[in-house]
């Protein structure tokens, strides 16, 4: 059976939380060192902004969910209102199945069907198959800040991903 990429729903959350709270307590991929408030996620769940969507993926239609791809605010200043931050986790046993691309393909078009212009990500380093994706996504690199983060016991970069979704007016 073929995977499933749909608009999350609150029954979702709880599997999504505990995507998350696996990547907080086990990996670097968030610097949250404490995993989020369900209201955190009900809050992503309910945005009204035009461009920020929250996607969950199914490896089968009707089966649980497997990851989770959402846009949100890059920065909460208005001349920011078209430039949206996006992500995309999967859960453990889900990477290396195309999860992840169909997560970011439909989300890159939901984005720029509402008019969206630009879509960053920031990736904690080292993560090759993160930038392997999101260079297969059309994002372009941009650029490394050194040592931003301290989680399990070591200092960590990030990178900085773009893709440009509409062409310049």
């Amino acid at each position: 059976m073929a995977a499933v990429v749909r608009a999350a729903v609150d029954g979702d959350l709880d599997a999504v939380a505990g995507i998350y709270a696996r990547e907080v307590a086990e990996g670097h991929a968030t610097f949250d060192v404490d995993p989020p408030a369900r209201s955190v996620w009900e809050a992503k769940l309910a945005s009204t902004h035009p461009g920020d969507h929250f996607l969950v993926a199914e490896a089968e239609p009707g089966g649980p969910v497997v990851g989770f791809a959402y846009s949100g605010a890059f920065r909460d200043r208005g001349a920011y209102h078209h430039t949206r931050e996006v992500t995309v986790y999967l859960g453990a046993g889900a990477t290396g199945r195309g999860l992840g691309r169909l997560l970011y393909d439909d989300l890159l078009a939901r984005m720029t069907a509402a008019g969206m212009r630009t879509a960053l990500a920031c990736i904690a380093l080292p993560n090759d198959a993160s930038e392997g994706l999101h260079r297969a996504c059309g994002f372009e690199r941009q650029g490394v800040l050194r040592e931003v983060g301290r989680k399990h016991g070591r200092w960590i970069d990030i990178v900085w991903w773009q893709k440009m979704l509409l062409p310049e007016a």
